[in-house]
């Protein structure tokens, strides 16, 4: 029972950070992202890493 409620939480926070990169990458004018949008798009997928990556080096600052 606590290894399902250890993936749900993960999983719920996985999912949390990628709607909130989504929505980001959405609403950022294109000149403020470092490289293609539709890659960031995709890489935003892949587990925690993809939305990481986008906040630390997506971003320009």
């Amino acid at each position: 029972m606590k290894q399902q409620t250890a993936v749900l939480a993960l999983g719920s926070v996985q999912l949390s950070l990628a709607t909130t990169a989504w929505a980001d990458l959405a609403n950022r004018p294109e000149a403020q992202v470092n490289g293609r949008t539709s890659l960031w798009a995709a890489a935003i997928a892949i587990n925690f890493l993809g939305p990481m990556l986008y906040f630390l080096r997506g971003i320009r600052r």
